[in-house]
C-alpha cells in the first residue's frame, strides 16, 4: 500500500508563508491563514512543503486503509488558491451559491485571489465543516 508523501511537519507556518514571492498570493495567505485560525481555533501545522492544515482527522476506508489528514487547510498554489475540505464539498454546495468567483474539485475549493470570494460566505462554509 502506498503511504501519503503529505505529512504534517514542524516547518514555521509563517517562514513558509514569508517565501512566497507574489504579494498579492503571499497577503492573502496571511488573511486566510487568520481566517482559518480563527473559525477553527486550531493552530496551524505545515503538511508536506506547502500545505497548511488546521486540526486532526483520522480516516478508515472500508479497504482496511487508514491515514491522518487535516479537517481543513489551504495552499496557496501557484495557480490558484485552494482550500481543503476534509469529506468534500457536495455537503455545502447550497451554502457555496453566493460565494462568487470560485471553481471546485471533489474535495477543493479554488479561486485565484481573496477579493475575489465573498468572505463572509467563506466563513459561514468553513464554520459548517466544523460542524460535521
Amino acid at each position: 500500500m502506498a503511504e501519503l508523501k503529505t505529512k504534517k511537519n514542524d516547518t514555521p507556518v509563517e517562514k513558509f508563508l514569508k517565501s512566497i514571492k507574489e504579494e498579492q498570493k503571499r497577503k492573502d495567505a496571511f488573511l486566510l491563514l487568520d481566517i482559518i485560525k480563527e473559525i477553527t481555533g486550531e493552530h496551524p501545522k505545515m503538511w508536506g512543503s506547502s500545505v497548511i492544515g488546521f486540526g486532526d482527522y483520522h480516516y478508515v476506508y472500508e479497504s482496511g486503509r487508514n491515514g491522518d489528514w487535516f479537517v481543513t487547510g489551504f495552499s496557496p498554489r501557484k495557480q490558484h488558491m485552494t482550500i481543503y475540505f476534509c469529506g468534500g464539498l457536495t455537503p455545502l454546495a447550497d451554502s457555496m451559491k453566493n460565494l462568487s468567483k470560485y471553481k471546485t474539485g471533489k474535495g477543493c475549493l479554488y479561486f485565484n485571489k481573496l477579493a475575489d470570494v465573498d468572505t463572509t460566505v467563506l466563513k459561514s462554509v468553513l464554520k459548517k465543516i466544523l460542524s460535521w
